[in-house]
This record gives structure tokens, sequence and C-alpha cells, in this order.
């Protein structure tokens, strides 16, 4: 009996980048680790062809997006790219994307208890599947981020890390690119455990999803 042919868990997947700007970066906590996290991310969406969305808040005033994710920011994956004053990015612009089909929303950026909040909350409403990345998210205040995330749990968002994400996202170790995001989640390891330490206050031990695909390449 033939195998049959390798189709991916989730049918719709989408990245959104929340205001990961310029003058954020010396108030956030640990900021580097949520750039680590996106860059990842990003990298994903460019081997896997998933859209990215991105919104920077008020960019006359606050700046762009910081200049590490721009090389990773290619047309062929970003779908908007939107300066906004409202909190949430689930915009006209961005929403009108979706054209009522259900997706499943990865957001990473910032802050947890706002921007990232405030668009979980909308899209969830919309009829979205949505996913925090866990490893991705932070605040100025590093206590606003553990009620943000609980609060959001509750609201019907899964709470995740970017890898488990990823490989969720294919759900088949047989699809044509399962060989190039296990090289990129080696590439990433060393950052992903950083992040995972910086941000979640672990060393990213509990998930073996990387040793247990790894071990079908």
């Amino acid at each position: 009996m033939a195998s049959p042919t390798p189709t991916r868990r989730m049918q719709n997947p989408a990245i959104f980048v929340c205001d990961i700007q310029e003058k954020f970066r010396p108030a956030i906590h640990n900021f580097p680790a949520v750039l680590q996290t996106t860059t990842k991310l990003l990298r994903a969406a460019q081997a896997l062809s998933i859209p990215v969305y991105v919104t920077t808040q008020n960019r006359s005033r606050l700046g762009n997006t910081v200049s590490e994710l721009q090389p990773h920011l290619p047309s062929t994956v970003v779908r908007a790219d939107v300066d906004k004053t409202k909190f949430s990015m689930w915009l006209p612009s961005i929403s009108q994307d979706f054209g009522g089909r259900r997706a499943q929303i990865a957001i990473v950026g910032i802050e947890s208890h706002i921007c990232v909040t405030q668009t979980a909350l909308d899209a969830l409403a919309a009829g979205q599947e949505v996913y925090i990345i866990a490893d991705g998210v932070s605040s100025c205040n590093r206590e606003e981020v553990g009620v943000a995330l609980e609060r959001l749990r509750h609201a019907g968002c899964v709470v995740t890390t970017s890898e488990s994400w990823i490989y969720e996202c294919m759900g088949d170790a047989g699809l044509g690119e399962f060989k190039s995001i296990v090289q990129l989640v080696k590439d990433t390891g060393r950052d992903t455990k950083e992040a995972l330490t910086a941000l979640l206050g672990s060393g990213g031990g509990g998930d073996d999803t990387k040793g247990h695909a790894a071990a079908k390449m």
C-alpha cells in the first residue's frame, strides 16, 4: 500500500510581527530574545512560504521595524507592512487579506499586555486561531508578560514556542521542506535556548520535538 501524500498540518498559517521598533529597543525586557525568535520565524516563513504581516506603532515617533529584521522581510512573504495608531494589528488593511478564511496566526512582538493582547483578542473575535509565541513576546515590565500570557490562554489562544509552532505548521516529516526546517532549527539552537531562558526562565528542555524530528532525517 502506497504511503499517503504528505500534507501540512496547518492549512493557512500566518505570522504577525507586532511593533518591533527602534525606540523600544532599550525599554523592552530582553529585547534581543524577541529579535532572535522573530528572525527564526521569518526564516521559516521564507522556507515554507508563510505570509507575514508587519506593523509599526506611530512610526514617525517610534521608528521603523528594527534593522536586524529587514533582510528577513522580503516582498515574497510580506503581505502587509502597516503603520498604525490603534494598538491592535487586526486592522482592515490586514484583516481583509484573510477574506473570511480561518487562519493559524502566530504572533510575535511587543508589548505582550497591550498590542499583542489586543491583536490576539480581535483576531479571536474574528474567528481566527491564534498562537502566542512565548519566546517571541515581551513588555517593558517583565511582570506584565506572564499576566498577559495567562489571560490570553484563558481567552482561547494557544500559548506555545517558536519551535513547536514551526513543526506543527508542517506536521509531516515527509514534506519536501522538512530538511531545510531541521537545518534552521539546528542553526538557531543556541539562540532558541537563550530566548527561552531569557523570556521564560527555562532552558527549553521540555519539548523533545527537535530530537524526534531530527531522528527521522
